[in-house]
C-alpha cells in the first residue's frame, strides 16, 4: 500500500505571506515614522507663525475640540457643532494658519481631564475671548463667578451684569459661548429650574451638572 505523499505548498505559502507582510511592515513603518517626524518639524517650525493650534480630547460628553491662539484658549467645541465647521470659522475669523498641534494644548487638555475626573473645580487657563464682544462678552466674563456645583438663572445673571431686563440677551450670550465647559454657561438655568438650551445639547448639560453635583 502506497503512503500518500504530502507537499509543502501550504507551508511555503505561509512563509511567503509572512515575508510579504514583513516587507510591507518594513516599508510602511519607516514611512509612518517619517510622516510623524515631518509633522513634528512642521509643528515646531510653524509654532511662532500659527494663528490657531488645535487638538481633540475624549470626554464623558463626547470628543471636544480645543483650539488656542498665542493669547490663550479661544474655542472649545462639541462634536455636535461639527469640528470641521468650527475650524473653518476659526480660519475665517482668527486666521488661516491652523495646525493640529497637541503639544500646544497639553495644559488645556490636562485641566479638562482633571475637571471630568472631579479633581478640578476651577480652570486656570489663559483665555482668548476675541470671538465675543459687547454684552455677550460681558456675560461670558461673568459666568466663571457661578461656582462649581452652583447654578444661576438667566435673570440673575442679567441682574449681576447690570442689565436686569436683558434676560433674553443673556440666553443668547450663553448659547453663543465659544468656550463651553471652561466658561460654565451650563450652570445657567431658567427661573423655574428647567435647563433652557445648551450649545452641546441638553444631554451634555445634564451630564455636566450631574458631574458637579456629585463631586
Amino acid at each position: 500500500m502506497t503512503t500518500p505523499t504530502t507537499t509543502d505548498h501550504d507551508d511555503t505559502t505561509d512563509t511567503d505571506d509572512t515575508a510579504t507582510t514583513r516587507a510591507l511592515t518594513e516599508v510602511t513603518t519607516p514611512a509612518a515614522a517619517h510622516l510623524a517626524a515631518l509633522h513634528a518639524r512642521l509643528e515646531a517650525a510653524s509654532a511662532a507663525d500659527l494663528d490657531v493650534a488645535y487638538r481633540t480630547v475624549d470626554s464623558p460628553v463626547g470628543p471636544l475640540l480645543l483650539a488656542a491662539t498665542g493669547a490663550g484658549l479661544v474655542r472649545v467645541a462639541f462634536a455636535v457643532e461639527g469640528h470641521d465647521a468650527v475650524l473653518q470659522t476659526l480660519a475665517d475669523r482668527v486666521g488661516p494658519r491652523i495646525l493640529r498641534s497637541p503639544g500646544r494644548l497639553d495644559a488645556a487638555a490636562r485641566e479638562v481631564d482633571e475637571y471630568f475626573a472631579g479633581r478640578r473645580h476651577v480652570f486656570d487657563l489663559p483665555l482668548d475671548l476675541r470671538l465675543s464682544a459687547g454684552f455677550r462678552r460681558l456675560v461670558q466674563e461673568h459666568l466663571p463667578a457661578i461656582g462649581f456645583g452652583s447654578t444661576a438663572s438667566y435673570a440673575q445673571v442679567a441682574a449681576a451684569v447690570g442689565n436686569p431686563a436683558a434676560v433674553r440677551a443673556v440666553g443668547t450670550a450663553c448659547a453663543t459661548n465659544p468656550l463651553p465647559v471652561v466658561v460654565p454657561c451650563h450652570r445657567v438655568l431658567r427661573s423655574d429650574g428647567s435647563l433652557g438650551g445648551y450649545i452641546g445639547g441638553l444631554d451634555a448639560k445634564r451630564t455636566l451638572l450631574a458631574l458637579e453635583s456629585a463631586a
